[in-house]
């Protein structure tokens, strides 16, 4: 019961004294990664004064909702499928996987039926890993651009990336937070969140200016 508390606390503390070696200091939300884990856990986790959760099962994380407190901001971070989205709009705060546009314009459409702005960040496959999910950086601008000129629902939040299993995590972080400002800069990305780091690197994230980074079991422990 305690350590759950420990440990996001210490998580804080580290976050805090890694901003303070950034390039842009600022200390990261910390979105605790709850899949897989009871509601009993993450109410201890919100307890402790987290409220930035992440899922990435559509089915578990709808079925958590109602059992836990309504002012908590949950994360969609799994890869998406267009006929979950429907179930996603109006429930989660930000959807961290938009890679293609097929998925753009299903999630287009489903804000628009509730008349809502979908927050989201587009999941760049930095190695082109045929495995992972995300856009590639070349397709990137393209969906990008797409999205901004036609699909007023989306709003464009930002970036995220899993680093290629055979970068160091340095050149992964350090190209994402290149690239977002970048196509900020260009108008194609409205803003400039950058979702990346977790357990192991997030120091590395920190320090390339990430503002968000996501932590399962380095916090709720091992799977």
């Amino acid at each position: 019961m305690y350590a759950l508390k420990e440990r996001y606390h210490a998580l804080l503390q580290a976050l805090a004294q890694a901003a303070q070696h950034s390039e842009a200091p600022q200390i990261p939300t910390l979105i605790a990664v709850s899949k897989t884990f009871p509601t009993a856990d993450i109410q201890l986790v919100y307890d402790a004064g987290c409220r930035d959760f992440g899922e990435n099962r559509v089915q578990e994380l709808l079925d958590k909702i109602p059992a836990l407190p309504s002012d908590i901001r949950w994360h969609f971070i799994g890869q998406l499928q267009r006929n979950k989205v429907k179930y996603l709009i109006g429930n989660v705060a930000l959807i961290h996987t938009l890679d293609r546009l097929s998925l753009a314009q299903e999630i287009e459409k489903q804000a628009t039926k509730r008349n809502v702005i979908q927050p989201c960040l587009v999941e760049i496959n930095l190695g082109d890993e045929p495995q992972k999910g995300g856009i590639s950086p070349a397709d990137a601008p393209q969906l990008l651009c797409e999205i901004q000129s036609t699909m007023p629902h989306i709003h464009t939040a930002g970036l995220m990336c899993i680093p290629p299993q055979a970068w160091e995590s340095d050149r992964a972080f350090a190209l994402l937070s290149s690239m977002a400002r970048e196509w900020h800069t260009q108008g194609l990305l409205a803003g400039t969140t950058l979702s990346m780091g977790m357990s192991d690197d997030f120091k590395a994230a920190i320090a390339h200016g990430a503002t968000m980074v996501r932590i399962g079991s380095a916090l709720f422990g091992a799977r």
